[in-house]
């Protein structure tokens, strides 16, 4: 038998004995979307999680959007409103953030094309500055259309956020400008006469170490003071990254929200003097959406092989790639799954529960308790709303692709 990790507060049973998600049975979910496999996100808990972190956070602490994490266009315009700000990495989530009547849009990630770049001019979002070399580019082109382009500086630092599951910075990386060229780059942009909006300065992504958390937005702030001083010009805004980690697995434990704000508190209170005007944000994806999303697929066969239970799924890593052990992770770990047809059933048996693609890859949880199942019963996956239906191989097979549905109980 393997762990699993917990099933995030806020999915109970209905009266039918079935998962509610949202307060809708997943049987009459299912059915309004046409079929499974079925990612479902339940705004309120996206809702509740927002003013949550607006709580604990300063007040002078902006909150971003990341959509990468998921750029649902119905969730997305459902999150606008709630945010500071959308920060997008293309100009396919430029295009659903715009649509969504965002009123900061920021642009981050390298290898932006000059057609993405004059989009993002023309349409006035801020581009995170990832090399001297786009910021020419970026110029030129502003030029070109004789607009003032809304440009900020992404960081290197020279340092990372210690436990997080992708480093962000320190070291040799391809994402920003290293910390020892920074402010040279910002006197490039004030000398052409670009609106300069400040930097965005990511460590790190996915931590669960509250401390570690802290430590890097204090140094962050430390080194924007200090790019600043040797720039000669206060940022407007201070991107102080995300990195907010959520318990996945079995042993993980969620974030201290209240002990980040408080430290964070602590540092704005003794920031540089040079920061004295700017505004800071913390930019987040997966912490605001993840645990509000589940994955239902449904049983297709049953079977057995040398003794093990295999509950064959009509989903898959085609969809729900992370929940397979296949985006970022070394060691393969179980999401937390659950029996959604009977879901206050206790456990029976140990089982494997795998989808409907011809690789041994495509397991979403070995070796778990489970309730009894049978063809047509409905598996829940949780932790799927980042992550999930866009970063996963869609096409891998030929499979038709999942279904979305977006529930504001």
């Amino acid at each position: 038998m393997k762990p699993m990790g917990a099933i995030p507060t806020g999915f109970a049973a209905g009266a039918s004995g079935r998962l509610a998600i949202g307060g809708r049975d997943v049987e009459a979910l299912i059915a309004e979307a046409g079929d499974t496999p079925l990612f479902v996100y339940d705004f309120a808990l996206i809702r509740e999680r927002i003013a949550m972190l607006r709580q604990a956070l300063p007040q002078q602490v902006c909150v971003h959007y990341a959509i990468k994490a998921n750029p649902m266009p119905k969730l997305v315009s459902a999150i606008a409103p709630l945010v500071d700000g959308l920060d997008v990495a293309s100009e396919g989530e430029m295009r659903v953030a715009l649509a969504s009547g965002a009123g900061h849009i920021s642009f981050a990630g390298p290898g932006k094309r000059d057609r993405e770049l004059e989009a993002a001019i023309l349409a006035g979002v801020t581009i995170n500055l990832e090399s001297e070399g786009e910021a020419r580019r970026a110029l030129s082109i502003a030029g070109r259309l004789g607009l003032q382009p809304k440009l900020a500086v992404r960081v290197n630092p020279d340092f990372d956020l210690k436990g997080s599951g992708m480093r962000m910075g320190g070291g040799a990386k391809p994402f920003g400008v290293d910390s020892g060229e920074a402010a040279a780059l910002v006197r490039q942009i004030l000398s052409a006469g670009a609106d300069w909006r400040g930097f965005h300065i990511f460590a790190g992504s996915q931590a669960l170490d509250s401390a570690a958390i802290a430590e890097a937005q204090r140094q962050t702030i430390e080194l924007a003071g200090r790019l600043a001083d040797k720039a000669g010009a206060a940022p407007p805004l201070v991107n102080l990254g995300g990195g907010f980690g959520i318990p996945y697995f079995a042993g993980d434990a969620p974030l201290d929200i209240e002990f980040i704000g408080r430290k964070l508190a602590e540092v704005i209170e003794n920031e540089p003097e040079c920061l004295v005007q700017s505004r800071f944000a913390i930019e987040l994806g997966r912490y605001l959406v993840g645990e509000a999303g589940v994955y239902l697929t449904r049983i297709v066969d049953r079977k057995t092989s040398h003794g093990e239970v295999f509950l064959v799924t009509d989903g898959g890593l085609h969809h729900q790639l992370a929940a397979s052990g296949n985006f970022g992770t070394v060691v393969r770990r179980n999401y937390p799954v659950a029996l959604a047809s009977h879901f206050a059933a206790e456990p029976a048996e140990i089982v494997n529960i795998v989808g409907c693609l011809c690789t041994p890859l495509d397991r979403l949880a070995e070796q778990v308790r489970f309730p009894h199942a049978e063809p047509g019963d409905v598996v829940a996956v949780f932790m799927a709303g980042a992550y999930g239906f866009t970063a996963s191989p869609g096409a891998f097979l030929g499979h038709p692709a999942a279904r979305e549905l977006f529930v504001d109980g």
